[in-house]
């Protein structure tokens, strides 16, 4: 008899183990209101600009009041396909996050007016962006990378009252200093013939030249924006997507140094500025150098330091494990107030 109790006491406990393993299921899948008709968290949010009303892809995954993470790609105007590896890491945890093309970007609206890509303006892009998605200073993380944590940075520097955590990945505090690193540093890793043929096609602006990326891709790109032998899907369809016009303009026709609009910028004297819990991520092989990460990290009021020591640019990707941990680790300790 007594076995048959503790058997039995065994199964209701498994059986409500269970149910509310369901109903959690049932409660993280559940977004549209009930007169919406389900669009796999697909939304188009409006967008008012200077320069008229315009519309933004965003995907939402989850439900959960207490974080709510907005994924930030670089470029500019690349799309948020290459940041689908969060999917998988986000949702096991059961974090709301949102996917989200910048207006110009592939799934967005691509208006052609170039007064609109401007940092100030992207800024208050993001700023409708979280109003649009319910978040507030309680739940609210902005996860940028690369142009992305630019982004985040700036909107952190006028918006951090509406926040709860910032991530940059991968992206310094300074484009001079990211040019200084660039010249210095990463283009001394190249085969002297191989930066002479680089230089010289840049001196002559010739970019459209079909031999300019011949020697980025297995000289640069393949050594710092994405080390994995095979890329990714989600980037080959990024790279197929980018909006060159965009991109050209604010940063320039490539990774390897910066020259377009953002040449200049630089808010490194303004860190201190940002109170809220910040997570600064550097990988050893990037494209940004890894010290400036680790010290913009001791420059904000309540820095971490995440380093990949595997990783480049994209070390969401080639040092996968190390950087989804790190990010998980800090979203949670922040949501607990281990870190805050």
């Amino acid at each position: 008899m007594r076995y048959s109790i503790a058997i039995l006491v065994f199964l209701l406990l498994i059986s409500c183990k269970n149910e509310s393993k369901t109903d959690s299921l049932s409660n993280y899948f559940t977004y549209n209101k009930e007169s919406e008709v389900e669009s796999a968290g697909v939304r188009m949010i409006p967008i008012k600009t200077p320069v008229g009303e315009f519309k933004v892809w965003t995907k939402r995954f989850g439900n959960n009041p207490k974080i709510k993470i907005l994924l930030l790609h670089g470029g500019p105007a690349m799309t948020h396909e290459y940041m689908e590896c969060f999917e998988t890491f986000f949702q096991r945890e059961g974090f709301e996050f949102y996917e989200y093309d910048q207006l110009g970007s592939y799934y967005s609206d691509q208006p052609k007016d170039s007064s609109l890509w401007t940092t100030k303006r992207f800024v208050e892009e993001v700023e409708q962006v979280r109003k649009a998605i319910g978040a507030d200073h309680n739940n609210f993380y902005v996860l940028g990378n690369s142009w992305g944590g630019i982004l985040a940075m700036e909107y952190a520097l006028k918006y951090q009252q509406n926040m709860k955590g910032l991530l940059v990945s991968n992206m310094m505090a300074s484009a001079p200093d990211y040019g200084k690193y660039a010249d210095e540093v990463l283009s001394k890793q190249m085969k002297p013939e191989v930066l002479a043929e680089i230089r010289a096609l840049e001196a002559k602006k010739d970019f459209s030249n079909p031999r300019y990326m011949e020697l980025l891709l297995p000289n640069f790109y393949q050594k710092h924006l994405c080390r994995l032998k095979e890329w990714p899907d989600g980037l080959n369809r990024a790279s197929k997507h980018i909006n060159s016009e965009i991109y050209t303009l604010m940063q320039g026709p490539s990774e390897f140094g910066i020259s377009g609009r953002l040449a200049k910028w630089d808010i490194k004297n303004r860190l201190h500025e940002i109170t809220i819990p910040t997570l600064m991520i550097g990988a050893k092989y990037d494209t940004m150098d890894p010290k400036a990460m680790e010290e913009q990290s001791k420059l904000v009021k309540k820095g971490r330091y995440l380093y990949c020591p595997n990783g480049s640019h994209l070390a969401m990707w080639d040092d996968q494990k190390i950087f989804m941990n790190g990010v998980i680790q800090f979203i949670n300790d922040v949501d607990t107030k281990v870190f805050q």
